[in-house]
């Protein structure tokens, strides 16, 4: 499994805006599934938002549609998560995991990235976002 570092996350007042980077040195993200998740305090990680590096389709979570905005760099191997209108209960440790394979690939996107977190292992220390007045 790739292996990512997150970066970014800090205090921010309700309504402000911070991107999100997750960089891997593993492989190019072109046949991976890709997802954003956060864990809130008391609560299990969740999906916010993923990418299907085969076409660069997204999906979100109902919570962040409208809001956030998941794309990559390709010659970076980076993916980042532009959050705006950013909430109270948006704070949380942000994680990026990510899996290929042809059992993915039949998937939509959103069952495809629910399994990557179901599945991935190698998560990282992830990136604190704090919203806070």
């Amino acid at each position: 499994q790739l292996q990512f570092v997150e970066s970014g996350g800090e205090l921010v007042q309700p309504g402000g805006s911070l991107t999100l980077s997750c960089a891997t040195s593993g492989s190019t993200l072109d046949d991976y599934v890709v997802g954003w998740f956060r864990q809130r305090p008391g609560k299990g990680r969740e999906r916010v938002a993923c990418l299907r590096g085969r076409d660069d389709s997204t999906n979100y979570d109902m919570t962040v549609r409208g809001r956030f905005t998941m794309f990559r760099d390709t010659g970076k191997n980076t993916v980042y998560l532009q959050m705006s209108g950013l909430k109270v209960e948006d704070s949380g440790q942000y994680y990026c995991a990510a899996d290929h394979g042809r059992n993915l690939d039949i998937l939509s996107l959103f069952r495809a990235c629910t399994r990557v977190g179901e599945e991935y292992v190698d998560w990282g220390q992830g990136t604190q976002v704090t919203v806070s007045s």
